[in-house]
């Protein structure tokens, strides 16, 4: 099992990387533990598009690296305490993604003007505006969880962003459909003003028919087939 959770979240982290969320050495993507022992993560100093199964590692609700080598990501509370406080997620991915970080941070909310937004939106996607320092403690990253709530993702003002998934598949999936988003609605604003957006009724709805699990699987195995190499 190891094995293969070392290969997935490795495999995410290069699709994150390969479709724009990289941002240097930082951003990290991770698995919750079968056997419940923490959260399986890349080890710091590498970029997303960089990462290979030897370098993941296991990361205890402490910080320890318990199982795998290389140094530690200082945010893991991230995942560690999103982990705890939602036991129907499997996977969180934190990124610096430059689309959705701009639109967080110009106040205005992630609108449904497109099908990507429709993931998310209704309910509005929460903000995280405590501090847009590095989530350093468990502490933070409680109170990141509590922002977080129910939904599948938070921007982190001036910061990045966070989603999550029933696993690192959906995960990441939402990941690429926040930037989408925020980037086809940026791109809507430069046209002038703020043109029409779907309806509380018919967003829910569009997310009901576009975004059934089978298509989020098929999502992901098209981002897979096309990682260089693959």
């Amino acid at each position: 099992m190891p094995d293969h959770v070392r290969e997935l979240v490795a495999t995410a982290s290069r699709v994150l990387g390969v479709a724009g969320h990289g941002d240097l050495v930082w951003g990290h993507a991770s698995a919750r533990d079968p056997e419940g022992r923490g959260v399986w993560i890349k080890e710091a100093g590498l970029g997303l598009e960089e990462v290979g199964p030897g370098q993941v590692h296991l990361v205890d609700a402490g910080g320890e690296v318990v199982a795998g080598s290389g140094p530690r990501h200082s945010e893991y509370p991230i995942h560690t305490e999103i982990m705890a406080a939602r036991p129907d997620v499997g996977g969180v991915v934190h990124t610096h993604s430059p689309y959705a970080l701009a639109l967080a941070a110009t106040g205005q909310p992630l609108r449904p003007v497109s099908h990507a937004a429709n993931f998310f939106v209704p309910p509005e996607v929460p903000r995280f505006t405590e501090t847009a320092d590095l989530i350093l403690t468990p502490r933070l990253g409680e109170r990141l969880a509590q922002r977080l709530g129910s939904a599948r993702a938070v921007f982190l003002v001036n910061h990045g962003i966070v989603t999550v998934g029933k696993d690192l598949e959906e995960a990441t999936v939402a990941a690429i459909l926040l930037e989408r988003a925020a980037q086809q609605q940026l791109l809507t604003h430069g046209y002038g003003g703020w043109p029409t957006w779907s309806g509380e009724s018919e967003a829910l709805s569009k997310r009901e028919h576009i975004y059934s699990p089978g298509a989020i699987r098929q999502v992901w195995d098209y981002l897979v087939r096309n990682l260089p190499g693959s």
